[in-house]
């Protein structure tokens, strides 16, 4: 997207809903193209060898690409527990549990995440993103 696109008026629910889309797609550009040009993606819990956050949509693109692409990991299902409104309109939260499997394992095994996504005009502006990466790290070991 370029930075002088404006997307078409996205309410907080549709960005949660296109979040979870590109997760299942493991998509770094969908996902990075939801994002306002200077947005903050934070990681609360830090999982070692990760980053804190993520600053600006071209970061988020570029870590999501390596993470992501790097991956053997293939997600299943996002299942989506709960959606709970803030009281500023801005904000949303979405609580979700990843579905995914590690074929060189044959293993299936579930991760749960928190998303706190403030979006303005469309785009989200930042994400506290609370996901189990020991978790995902003690699957995949």
């Amino acid at each position: 997207m370029s930075p002088l696109e404006e997307p078409t008026a996205r309410t907080p629910h549709e960005v949660l809903a296109r979040y979870y889309q590109a997760m299942l797609d493991k998509s770094a550009d969908d996902l990075a193209d939801l994002y306002a040009v200077d947005g903050l993606h934070e990681f609360p819990f830090t999982t070692p060898g990760f980053p804190a956050c993520f600053e600006g949509r071209e970061a988020v693109r570029a870590g999501y690409g390596a993470a992501w692409g790097a991956s053997p990991v293939q997600v299943q299902e996002v299942r989506r527990v709960a959606v709970h409104e803030a009281a500023d309109p801005e904000v949303i939260i979405g609580e979700h549990v990843v579905v995914a499997t590690l074929p060189a394992k044959a293993l299936t095994f579930t991760v749960p995440g928190l998303l706190v996504l403030h979006v303005r005009n469309g785009l989200i502006t930042r994400v506290r993103d609370y996901m189990d990466g020991l978790g995902l790290a003690s699957a995949r070991s």
